[in-house]
């Protein structure tokens, strides 16, 4: 397994398949690199260098007990990206991982970057405050804390469900995505996905947004029961100067897996404009 060690001594595990321009994929709680076979096999197959690591305490990488926060997941990936030498990147980030990559930019700048990609990502702020009223209340975070800490595997099962949006009147369930978002989900430590929650639900992106001077696509589904569009991507799309936002009407949250075809396309041309 290909894996670099961080400052800390943490081993972040990645795939890094193909050669060209570089895409490098972050993904959403609690899953891994895995999340992003489709992209990965699709880019890699149109001529561009695939990379995907999994988040410290998530999948192959080492299940520390400290530093599962914004700041560590943010250096971690600069640690990556700088070993591998990565220059002219295309930052995609889904969810959590749209919050790794808004941080990673606050922190270490775009001298790296090329383009940004944010999916059913997290910033600016996903917890309901004054200040932010379309916000998600802390009680439903605290009732993801309980689900993962008192029956982590069953909770993880039934997440799937909003998730992808299987629980809509009418929908096809996908068995062998939900096991797949499953059996990513029990690879990672469950302290890393306890602390995890805090981090994409209370910490605020706003000004990590405001560093984003690159070109900038927002891909989100209005139907995503994860995190609500209003709160997330109809603010993200104002605050990063000059995104362009792209809303997929009727998507779930994991949209490039239900939608994968669609978000492939949309995002090789924006890639390629």
């Amino acid at each position: 397994m290909a894996t670099i060690t961080t400052k800390d001594g943490t081993k972040i595990f990645y795939k890094d398949w193909g050669k060209g321009q570089p895409i490098v994929f972050c993904h959403g709680w609690p899953l891994s690199a895995d999340a992003w076979d489709n992209q990965m096999l699709f880019f890699g197959l149109n001529g561009y260098r695939v990379v995907a690591h999994d988040r410290r305490g998530h999948g192959r990488s080492d299940q520390t007990w400290d530093g599962n926060d914004m700041d560590h997941y943010a250096d971690d990936l600069s640690e990556l990206i700088e070993k591998l030498d990565l220059k002219n990147i295309v930052l995609v980030g889904h969810s959590t991982g749209g919050g790794e990559v808004a941080h990673y930019i606050g922190r270490h700048g775009t001298k790296r970057v090329a383009k940004v990609v944010l999916v059913g990502a997290v910033p600016p702020l996903m917890l309901k405050t004054e200040a932010n009223p379309e916000g998600t209340p802390l009680q439903a975070f605290d009732g993801i804390r309980a689900g993962t800490a008192g029956d982590r595997s069953q909770f993880f099962k039934d997440l799937t469900m909003p998730f992808y949006g299987f629980n809509k009147e009418g929908a096809k369930v996908n068995e062998g995505l939900r096991d797949s978002f499953w059996l990513q989900g029990m690879m990672g430590s469950i302290k890393a996905h306890y602390d995890c929650i805090h981090e994409f639900s209370e910490v605020d992106y706003t000004s990590d947004l405001k560093k984003i001077d690159k070109p900038t696509l927002i891909i989100h589904g209005d139907a995503d029961q994860i995190v609500p569009i209003q709160a997330s991507a109809m603010k993200s799309s104002r605050i990063v100067k000059g995104a362009q936002l792209k809303v997929y009407e009727g998507a779930p949250h994991g949209l490039a897996q239900t939608e994968a075809e669609k978000f492939n396309a949309d995002v090789l041309d924006f890639i390629k404009a």
